[in-house]
């Protein structure tokens, strides 16, 4: 057993230093400073700050390790945190050196990370602990460590750290703050398990030669697993109760901590109080293990066969052109949300994990787009995909146009056009500004669309090539070549069209069965009369909330599939944390249909939240007042005074003032004196205050005003949430937007080859 951090002390290592003085050297090299210096005077309190503190461990633990004969190896090898990297050298996984610069790696990330804290509580059981949590709403904290049955860390941002420690205090529950900058082991270090992630695709891990029990699963490493469990080390709870009781059910009875002795105390504990974790189907095998270790039997292996044949199944569902085309592992799309919703860190963690999403730059100002892109390509460098949306603009083609410049100027390849009801030439001048010849005369589309749409006309629109009159207009102004206009005959708008049912947000409440098939023959209609050089490929959205959902999908002949909703309930989703709690919770019937702000006029739907809140009542009642009456001065006085007190909390003129200067703010001063002239042009625009005002309460998180959050969400999030009923994903703060999508596509894998490659 190898101890982690909080086991340093100055003068460690003084018994081994002069023993592999050529070891302590290199590390000094490696590491920019005298390491033995550090470990026996620590002249400059350097010793327990993390990104020293974990090489200096990493090289003591290792060194008190080392010079061990052949017999004496043995059976399984653990480590509690940074511990886990010396049984991985150990066991043989990378030499001395590359541990060390993994470790460095490590410490540095982890000592970047801030705002937050841990404690320590001591004298309870874990069951009363996570009961303690819950009835206190603690929600923003995770347990960090599971050391013992009555030892357990905690980890969160400091303010929440700070309120458990009272809290406790005044219960009489024993808990001691640790001394760390960072909430370890914890959602809030997805950051920096992130980059560690990228840092470690540049090493190659040799097969293990002793078991190393994995503080992630509990379990010992399968072959392939170092890079992808010490990446989620950094985020993941260290779980040493259950990894000492399962070691206790492969029959080890002897223990030894290699410098020091807090990990004994702790196994001490644990056998006397837990029972061991005793795996089914489990033979004892003498040839290759010592007395009492234990391996899998046939059966678990065939298990263990048949998860792997799924995994690989999940990676080929859907179209391969598609994977191809974007680069991607699975024919699976997190789509965008409005606001930045499907945020920027969701953007880099689901590109990382080589799946296509996008960012939801609707209703965001230039500025903000432009920082949240600025980021995404800071974050990844090695040519991973992602895309931004590209929402329609009703009232503002100018803007339209300015934000499809804008991703042109970025470099941006891939965008998702969404709520568009016909082409417009921000969409061709996107689309045709990547269009040129390659060197063997093939035409090469640079720019990528994804068409969402829910109307067979829409989808025809992008079926074909760009319309000639806006093609026209776009040469005429210069804005793209002749070349470019020629060329934009013989290529669709979009090559990836993605049917939208009964979606969160804009929607027209189509139903998947119904609407797929038609899209899907219209296709097959469209390509009949067209010459391009592949085939359109059509994806299903809406109503996706579980791997049955996925599997339907797939076996109705998608060529992908996209989530929106269910990626809006996850850690990296930028609702706020009081929204997470609502949307947990919902079921199917939990939403309901509103007016949609950006289209008030014109009764375009979004749907929305309905359980626990009043905004979709209030909206319907304010485009009911809108068709109604043609002015405020219409409108009984009761009914204007209703408004003022629950729906607007300020009188009509105020909010008309703050309109007014919102459009002065954006340069808008015309639609002003429209609406000055015509009485219901100014009706339409107070009432649209509102649904920007409840779309700011949502996302403040503002709970005395909770009543009118304005939170799009569809049915697919109620699915979701009752597939996950009962296991570690009902918290949302265990949900993270790639993890769900793995777990969607290798379930939807097994649901496939038991029900309909097993048959056929």
């Amino acid at each position: 057993m190898f101890p982690g951090q909080g086991s340093q002390y100055r003068g460690m290592g003084k018994n081994v230093f002069d023993q592999y003085s050529r070891e302590v050297s290199r590390a000094s090299e490696i590491l920019g400073y005298d390491l033995e210096e550090l470990c026996l005077k620590d002249p400059e309190k350097k010793l327990g700050k993390t990104e020293f503190t974990q090489p200096a461990l990493y090289v003591v633990n290792a060194l008190s390790y080392f010079g061990r004969e052949e017999g004496d190896l043995p059976d399984y090898l653990i480590g509690h945190s940074l511990g886990e990297y010396n049984a991985l050298l150990a066991a043989g996984a990378f030499d001395f050196e590359t541990g060390l610069r993994l470790v460095q790696e490590r410490g540095a990330l982890m000592a970047k990370a801030s705002g937050g804290g841990m404690a320590a509580v001591l004298g309870i059981e874990i069951d009363r602990l996570q009961d303690y949590l819950l009835k206190g709403s603690y929600k923003e904290i995770d347990i960090a460590n599971f050391n013992t049955p009555t030892q357990t860390v905690i980890s969160g941002p400091q303010a929440s750290i700070n309120k458990v420690i009272k809290d406790f205090d005044g219960k009489g529950i024993k808990i001691v703050p640790l001394f760390v900058t960072a909430p370890f082991h914890s959602r809030y270090m997805n950051a920096s398990a992130d980059e560690f992630g990228t840092f470690l695709k540049d090493f190659r891990f040799s097969k293990l030669k002793i078991p190393v029990i994995s503080n992630v699963t509990g379990l010992p490493y399968e072959e392939g697993q170092v890079a992808s469990l010490l990446r989620e080390q950094i985020k993941s709870p260290v779980k040493w109760t259950t990894m000492i009781r399962r070691s206790i059910g492969y029959g080890a009875s002897d223990y030894e901590e290699i410098n020091g002795m807090i990990l004994t105390k702790m196994v001490e504990e644990i056998r006397r109080d837990c029972s061991p974790i005793v795996e089914e189907r489990q033979v004892q095998h003498s040839d290759n293990t010592k007395k009492g270790a234990t391996i899998i039997d046939s059966n678990e292996q065939e298990k263990r066969r048949q998860e792997q044949e799924s995994l690989e199944l999940s990676r080929q569902l859907g179209n391969k052109e598609f994977r191809e085309d974007y680069g991607v592992q699975y024919a699976y799309v997190a789509g965008s949300m409005y606001r930045g919703i499907a945020s920027k860190e969701l953007v880099v963690l689901m590109a990382k994990a080589k799946m296509l999403s996008f960012l939801g730059a609707g209703g965001m100002p230039l500025k903000e787009i432009e920082s949240n892109i600025d980021y995404i390509q800071r974050a990844l460098n090695h040519g991973e995909a992602y895309g931004v949306n590209l929402l329609h603009n009703l009232e503002d083609p100018t803007l339209e146009m300015e934000t499809a410049e804008l991703y042109l100027r970025y470099g941006v390849r891939i965008i998702e056009a969404s709520a568009f009801m016909s082409i417009t030439p921000a969409l061709v001048y996107y689309r045709l500004q990547g269009l040129r010849k390659d060197t063997n005369g093939s035409i090469t589309c640079d720019h990528k669309i994804l068409a969402k749409i829910s109307r067979p006309e829409v989808a025809e629109a992008f079926m074909k090539p760009a319309p000639e009159r806006i093609v026209e207009k776009l040469l005429d102004q210069g804005k793209i070549s002749a070349e470019q206009a020629s060329l934009s005959k013989e290529v669709p708008m979009s090559y990836d069209i993605c049917v939208e049912a009964d979606s969160g947000g804009h929607t027209d409440g189509g139903v998947a069965l119904a609407l797929f098939p038609a899209i899907k023959s219209l296709r097959d209609e469209v390509q009949k009369g067209g010459d391009y050089q592949k085939s359109i490929r059509i994806g299903l959205a809406g109503g996706i909330g579980s791997p049955l959902s996925v599997a339907c999908a797939f076996m109705m002949g998608a060529d992908f599939v996209l989530t929106g909703s269910i990626n809006q309930c996850t850690v990296e989703s930028g609702v706020s944390t009081h929204v997470k709690d609502l949307l947990q919770d919902i079921n199917v019937q939990d939403t309901d249909y509103a007016p949609a702000g950006d289209m008030f006029e014109i009764g375009a739907k979004v749907q929305v939240l309905k359980k626990g809140v009043l905004f979709p009542t209030r909206a319907n009642k304010l485009y009911k007042l809108y068709q109604q009456y043609n002015s405020l001065e219409d409108i009984p006085e009761t009914t204007i005074a209703q408004l003022e007190k629950s729906y607007f909390k300020k009188k009509i003129d105020q909010v008309w003032s703050e309109t007014k200067a919102y459009h002065i703010r954006k340069r808008e001063e015309s639609k002003i004196t429209e609406a000055e002239e015509n009485p219901k042009k100014k009706m339409a625009l107070v009432f649209k205050w509102y649904f920007g005002y409840s779309s700011r309460l949502s996302f403040e998180g503002n709970m005395q005003e909770r009543v009118n959050f304005q939170v799009h969400t569809g049915p697919a999030l109620g699915v979701f949430n009752q597939w996950v009923k009962g296991t570690e994903l009902e918290n949302w703060g265990n949900r993270h937007a790639d993890g769900i999508g793995i777990k969607m596509m290798e379930e939807a894998a097994q649901i496939l080859s038991v029900n309909y490659y097993d048959r056929t």
